[in-house]
């Protein structure tokens, strides 16, 4: 029987971190119901310590939504914690997600503290956040580049603090697959409460390899993973929830894990990301973009990925505000031999645009389309004015 891989997704919170990509209170709660409809397993809904709009956005979303839990950042304080804690009050499935820095630049330069300060205070914040939930994760910062061994102690205090879930994050994009697939693997097999907790990764894409991590982690036993609609996120974005629903789904064969994912819930979605915080999705973007299955060669995905397909030209057909605009009432082209169709000279001399005449060998009709298309431009015999 496949696990239950958990969809955390981080829209609201590390997406909005991309410059330009604020969202008001109003804006967070549609992004937040659509990621319900979508059947998220958790929503980050926001960083409530960081300001009293981002409390009070954490706080509306945690009265709208009733089928995915809730969750809201802290980092290792008190003060942090509480914040959170009471932003979720109303929440009917609410998860305090605290992190703390372990990469020794982040201890030494960032943070100021020694390796058991920080040890000691990561320990203090999953009891406090233990104060309003059961449901508690825990994330070393910079892990991919923290030592192995003082991660181990760390993860190991947090998880018998009462840390239900330890996440691993690449926080700077820098570890390659294969490095956070062995990472994860020695993580857990070295930490004796490892199975006290699930685990999960956050992988951010500066080199271009946040969902190859993300997969290769779901490879070695990681059963979480952190992930925003159309890779939203800061500096070069986060792993796309799409790509990673959609792998997993198409590659059963590879993944012993399954979501519980509405696939047909993923181009609405990815439109109203896209809308509210003016990032336009690239054409050629895997799964929602507008040349994803545009192909005639035979796709391997799976009958899901292509009833999300269906789905996207459907919205696009009933958000067509002019029914009447058929193919077969759109004005034609111009045609190329018309004498009204204007043709700049290739010549730098030439720089007014001019009826076309059989005195430019460039506009010559003569010749099979073949012999025209292979001819060079010759230089316009037409005076310059």
């Amino acid at each position: 029987m496949s696990d239950h891989l958990i969809i955390f997704d981080t829209t609201l919170r590390d997406g909005e971190q991309s410059p330009g990509a604020s969202m008001t209170r109003e804006e967070k709660t549609r992004i937040a119901r659509q990621l319900e409809r979508l059947r998220v397993d958790v929503i980050e809904a926001g960083f409530p310590a960081s300001s009293n709009g981002d409390f009070a956005a954490v706080h509306d979303i945690a009265k709208a939504i009733t089928e995915s839990t809730v969750c809201a950042l802290a980092r290792a304080n008190e003060n942090d914690v509480r914040r959170a804690g009471e932003a979720l009050k109303p929440a009917k499935s609410m998860r305090i997600h605290t992190f703390i820095a372990s990469s020794p630049i982040h201890m030494q330069m960032k943070l100021r503290m020694a390796p058991e300060q920080v040890l000691e205070q990561a320990v203090k914040a999953v009891r406090w956040a233990r104060e309003y939930t059961d449901n508690v994760e825990f994330s070393p910062e910079d892990a991919g580049r923290s030592e192995p061994d003082f991660l181990c102690r760390l993860l190991e205090a947090a998880i018998a603090a009462g840390a239900t879930t330890v996440n691993i994050p690449d926080t700077v994009g820098y570890t390659m697959p294969w490095q956070f697939g062995a990472l994860i693997a020695s993580l857990r097999e070295r930490i004796p409460n490892a199975d006290r907790a699930v685990w999960s990764v956050h992988c951010h894409n500066d080199l271009g390899v946040a969902v190859a991590n993300s997969l290769a982690a779901v490879m070695q036993g990681a059963r979480q993973i952190e992930c925003t609609i159309n890779g939203l996120g800061e500096r070069a974005g986060n792993a796309s929830l799409e790509e990673i629903v959609m792998a997993v789904r198409t590659r059963k064969d590879v993944f012993a894990c399954t979501t519980r994912i509405d696939t047909t819930q993923i181009v609405a979605a990815s439109k109203l990301v896209s809308g509210i915080t003016g990032f336009p999705v690239q054409p050629n973007k895997a799964i929602v973009g507008a040349n994803a299955f545009a192909g005639t060669r035979t796709s391997s995905f799976s009958g899901s990925c292509r009833a999300a397909t269906h789905s996207r030209r459907a919205s696009r057909r009933s958000a067509s505000s002019c029914p009447t605009t058929t193919r077969s009432t759109r004005p034609s082209r111009v045609s190329r031999s018309s004498p009204t169709r204007k043709a700049r000279c290739s010549t730098r001399t030439c720089t007014r645009s001019r009826p076309r005449k059989a005195s430019c060998r460039r506009t010559s009709t003569t010749g099979s389309p073949r012999s025209r298309s292979r001819r060079k431009p010759a230089p316009c015999r037409m005076r310059a004015s």
